[in-house]
This record gives structure tokens, sequence and C-alpha cells, in this order.
């Protein structure tokens, strides 16, 4: 939980300490994850205004990922771009400077994390939801049953 939050508070050092922290080999197993934790901490340093410093680093961090792989590449382009703007938030790549970008490497971090430790992807409780409401749709077909109208406050139908 403080992984998800220190990432998506813009701490992506410390989100990535923290998964150090967990099990070191997540990242070392996960390089389109540790790829895009890095150029959220790209996006993080051009939204403070560091050019400089977000030109380095991606010059060191990010460019030698980038000549591996095509999509990597193509993924630093389009952050890289952000630069050439005074206003990135309102560019033609701004998109990447959303906070549903950083929900979206959140996500991506949590989903490695629970795999690291043999758990589900998703919740169980949403997956639980969906399931019960399919049944009931099944159910209503053959038979009459007071039914959950409301999951929030698991009313009953014909109550």
């Amino acid at each position: 939980m403080e992984v998800r939050r220190a990432l998506q508070s813009g701490s992506v050092e410390e989100a990535i300490d923290r998964v150090n922290d967990i099990n070191p080999e997540i990242l070392e197993s996960h390089p389109e994850l540790l790829f895009h934790l890095q150029q959220q901490r790209l996006i993080e340093l051009i939204r403070s205004g560091r050019t400089e410093e977000a030109l380095s680093f991606a010059a060191e961090f990010l460019a030698p990922q980038g000549e591996e792989s095509p999509a990597f590449l193509e993924e630093l382009e389009r952050t890289v771009a952000l630069l050439a703007f005074n206003e990135p938030h309102s560019s033609p790549v701004g998109d990447l400077m959303q906070l549903a970008q950083r929900q979206k490497t959140a996500s991506e971090l949590n989903a490695a994390i629970l795999t690291a430790q043999a758990q589900e992807h998703e919740a169980r409780l949403p997956m639980l939801l969906r399931l019960l409401q399919w049944a009931q749709s099944q159910l209503e077909e053959t038979a009459v049953f007071p039914q959950i109208k409301d999951i929030s406050t698991a009313e009953l139908t014909g109550e």
C-alpha cells in the first residue's frame, strides 16, 4: 500500500526503494515495469521543471533501454517530447502528465508485487461481486428468489 501511495504522489524513487525492500527480484524480472517506473520518474522531473536533470536522467537510464526495445524507444520519444512545450500539460502528449499515468504505472507495479507474492492480480471482492451478479441473472431465468438490489446496502428485493 505504501508503494502505491508513494508512486501516486510522484515519489518514484521512494516507490522503487520500497519495492526493492519487499523483493529486489521484482524489478529485475520485469524490465518493462522498470522502464515504466523510470519513465514516470522522468515525467515527475519534467513536471517539477527540472529540465536539465530530466535530460541527463533520460540519457543515462532510459536511452540504453530504448536502444534495446523499439517499444521503449517510442515511449521514451513521447515522454521527452514533453520538454519541447512550454505547457506540457496541454501538449499533444500531455496525457503523460495526468494523474491517470501515475495510476497506470502504480497498477502495473501492484500487479507485479502481487504476482511475486503469489497472489491474484485483482482483488477478490470485486470479482466475487461480479460473480454474484452473474449468478443472480442466471438464476432469475429459472427461479423466483430474493435478489440483492443494492450491493452497497445488501438490500434485497421484496423486503
